[in-house]
């Protein structure tokens, strides 16, 4: 009888703390009354920036929303998300980059890419049919002062006003995490690549 009177107890004490969390959640929602875009910025060292952002790409899409997709530091080289992305309907992806910065070594070339990049993410920054833009890697070529922050911060604040923004890449200035609605920084526990596992089809590339 104990055992069943312990484990009717453990249920009470469990709903009661499910029903606190219930209206605590449910207040927030209450609150949440704003609707306009938002910018989300994925930072840090941990692999997964871009697969979060291609993750939210697929999610717009599936609500067949209008998504632009401009990769700054990508290579030429075809990656698996490229590759099914192209596919889909409602999609402008441009792969803009000369590739990351250890393999150009030229600085040059390096912001003179970033600048073409940039004006082309201007574009869809300007044009209200757009519903999400993605900048991946932008926090890069930030980083390396190939593009004038204050000129990206104020492009991004003059956007279509339901226009939402994802931003990638490790480093991301100061000025970016305090103008983004939403902030992750990725932390890197372990990676296969440290034991000497090389990139994977379908996992890093």
């Amino acid at each position: 009888m104990k055992e069943i009177s312990d484990a009717s107890l453990a249920e009470v004490r469990h709903r009661k703390r499910m029903q606190r969390k219930k209206e605590v959640v449910d207040a927030g929602i209450a609150r949440a009354t704003q609707a306009r875009g938002v910018i989300v910025l994925h930072t840090g060292n941990g692999k997964g920036k871009s697969s979060a952002a291609f993750g939210m790409v697929a999610r717009a899409l599936g609500h067949e929303l209008r998504v632009a997709v401009i990769q700054f530091s990508k290579a030429s080289n075809s990656t698996g998300e490229e590759a099914f992305f192209r596919r889909q309907s409602g999609l402008a992806y441009h792969v803009m980059g000369e590739g990351f910065t250890w393999e150009t070594q030229d600085r040059e070339r390096d912001r003179h890419a970033a600048a073409a990049a940039w004006d082309r993410a201007c574009e869809y920054l300007a044009d209200p049919a757009y519903d999400l833009v993605v900048l991946d890697e932008l926090n890069i070529v930030l980083k390396h002062q190939y593009l004038p922050i204050e000129s990206v911060i104020e492009t991004l604040r003059q956007r279509p006003g339901m226009q939402h923004i994802i931003i990638t890449g490790r480093a991301a200035r100061p000025e970016l995490i305090e103008l983004a609605d939403t902030v992750t920084d990725m932390h890197e526990v372990k990676h296969a690549y440290k034991v000497g596992v090389r990139a994977q089809k379908g996992i890093e590339l």
